[in-house]
């Protein structure tokens, strides 16, 4: 259960910490006191967005903190399942707020908004003052349906939700082959002129940057030559400055006095070795320079070649190997297109399977949620009469929808009856705003036992309810609070009255600020709060002997038949 929480800094609150306790939590306070803003930290934890404008003035953050006890099993199963781990079993889940940008915490861990979310819905369910408008979509009754019944729906829906993927898969697949004989006879024709255009051309591994090499060498000839011309007579014998006979020259000197002193042999002999190594630089370099010839006609062919190496690039890849690998593809296609009936007949075939499955499994989900259906049925049915809906009748029509989804074929409508004899219609042609409230109530009661979550939220329940039916919905609401924790913010004297533990929340001023401000109330100041909403503005001290008995009653009420 939500057992703390922290608000700072968001709209009129400035700084507030509260402690809920079991059972029915009621908040009253007068309009515009700033008990929307308490329930909208709330959401805040369930992923809804805050514009700058809802941080308080001149404050840098907002800050909203829930701690939750986890005292039920699921609810530790569903977190242990986000890889959330209950500490001394408590859960701190934390959003602060500045300007453009949140920081999210679970048990002091930094979170997306997502997993906060995921997190928050595992703890409590909020109720808005709107929500139960959302009854009236199909959309919406569908998902409630598939909520209560999740246990076997689930894993149906995720049956239906694969098959739905492959059927898809399979459509698209038929309708990419999807072609007349003309468009067939476009892309043969295609495809042989480019498998032609590249088969002609003979192209072999490595052939492009051969061709390159040999193309720089030929159109760089005359550069070539002039260079090795003159290396050659630099190197050579032929001339007094030529390496080779300078250094011919210098051995020829050393050699003269090398019998005079022993230390030069050494000497003579690396001289020797140079004069060697030049000596063969020439010849070799002569030789190269005899074979090295510069034909036009080779030139130009290398280069021909070369354009259409880099032609056949542009059009069907960076090298010669993803030429090739290109070259297989469209072979491939080619193939294919040559048995176009048979793959188009084997698409055609393997869609018809895929529907098949489709069907088979939108049945099965079908049947599992016509099953809870009648549950669900029953069990609203008697919610709806503990909330003074005396003569009412439900049900729920089930449509098979003219395609499928991959939520299955159905589409449900909730249909009522709130007088004798009155045939069962759609919930939006009868029901008012008030019995739509009960309604949802019902069902969000029905819900919270199925997946045990502790902590419920209601935002004025109450609209457009009085009287004795304000006393139905204060009696189930004290139900609820008896094996959930409930948090309900009211306008209605009879609902206050059943709270286990009331609050007040009110504004007033700070300075030259307005701030708003909550706290519990005891004894006689639970009394007068009843009193204001009984009597308005004057609390008489009949008023206050009503409150009395009202508060009485309550005690009696839950002391009794809630045993």
């Amino acid at each position: 259960m939500l057992v703390h929480l922290h608000v700072k800094n968001l709209a009129l609150i400035e700084e507030i910490e509260v402690e809920f306790g079991p059972g029915l939590n009621i908040l009253t306070g007068e309009t515009g006191a700033g008990k929307s803003i308490l329930l909208g930290s709330m959401q805040l934890i369930l992923g809804s967005k805050i514009s700058r404008s809802m941080i308080r003035e001149n404050a840098p953050y907002a800050l909203v903190e829930l701690l939750f006890q986890v005292e039920n099993p699921k609810a530790e199963e569903s977190l242990r399942a986000l890889d959330i781990l209950p500490e001394d079993g408590q859960v701190l889940l934390s959003r602060k707020i500045m300007d453009g940008r949140s920081i999210n915490k679970i048990n002091g861990e930094t979170c997306t908004v997502g997993q906060m979310k995921a997190a928050a819905s595992c703890l409590l369910d909020i109720h808005g003052q709107h929500e139960h408008q959302s009854l009236l979509y199909p959309e919406k009754q569908l998902e409630i349906l598939d909520a209560y019944g999740k246990e076997k729906i689930q894993p149906e829906k995720e049956k239906v939700k694969a098959a739905y993927q492959s059927y898809r898969k399979a459509v698209r697949a038929l309708k990419d082959l999807d072609m007349d004989e003309e468009q067939r006879n476009r892309e043969r024709a295609f495809l042989e002129f480019e498998i032609e255009e590249i088969e002609n051309a003979h192209l072999t591994a490595g052939e492009d940057e051969e061709l390159e090499k040999l193309y720089r060498k030929l159109s760089n000839g005359k550069k070539i030559v002039e260079a090795l011309q003159t290396v050659h007579e630099l190197t050579g014998y032929d001339g007094q400055n030529g390496a080779g006979e300078t250094i011919g020259s210098a051995l020829r000197e050393l050699s003269r006095v090398t019998e005079y002193d022993s230390e030069l042999e050494d000497m003579e002999s690396s001289l020797q070795e140079i004069d060697s190594l030049v000596n063969d630089f020439n010849r070799e370099l002569s030789s190269y320079l005899d074979d090295l010839t510069f034909d036009d006609e080779t030139f130009f062919e290398t280069e021909r070649r070369l354009d259409l190496v880099n032609g056949l690039k542009s059009k069907y890849g960076q090298s010669i190997e993803d030429i090739q690998a290109y070259l297989k593809k469209q072979q491939e296609k080619l193939e294919n297109l040559a048995r176009y009936e048979e793959r188009f007949q084997e698409a055609k075939d393997h869609l018809s399977e895929t529907e098949k499955i489709l069907q088979k499994a939108s049945y099965g989900l079908s049947q599992i949620r016509k099953e809870y259906s009648h549950q669900l049925v029953n069990k609203v049915i008697e919610g709806l009469k503990d909330l003074n809906f005396l003569d009412v009748n439900f049900d729920i029509d089930f449509k098979q929808k003219s395609s499928y989804s991959d939520n299955g074929s159905d589409e449900v409508e909730y249909v009522i009856s709130t007088n004798p004899g009155e045939a069962l219609r759609p919930l939006g042609k009868i029901v008012s705003g008030g019995e739509l409230s009960r309604i949802m109530l019902a069902l969000k009661a029905i819900l919270a036992d199925r997946d045990q979550i502790e902590t419920l939220i209601f935002d004025e329940i109450d609209t457009g309810i009085s009287g004795r039916t304000a006393q139905k919905v204060s009696e189930k609401m004290a139900v609820i609070g008896r094996h959930h924790q409930v948090l309900c913010i009211t306008h209605l004297p009879q609902i206050a009255a059943m709270a286990d533990t009331h609050f007040e929340i009110e504004k007033h001023l700070k300075g030259t600020e307005t701030i708003t401000e909550i706290h519990p109330l005891n004894g006689d100041a639970c009394l007068k709060e009843l009193a204001r909403l009984l009597g308005g503005a004057e609390i008489t001290s009949a008023v206050l002997e009503n409150a009395r008995e009202m508060k009485e009653l309550a005690r009696v009420h839950k002391n009794t038949r809630l045993k």
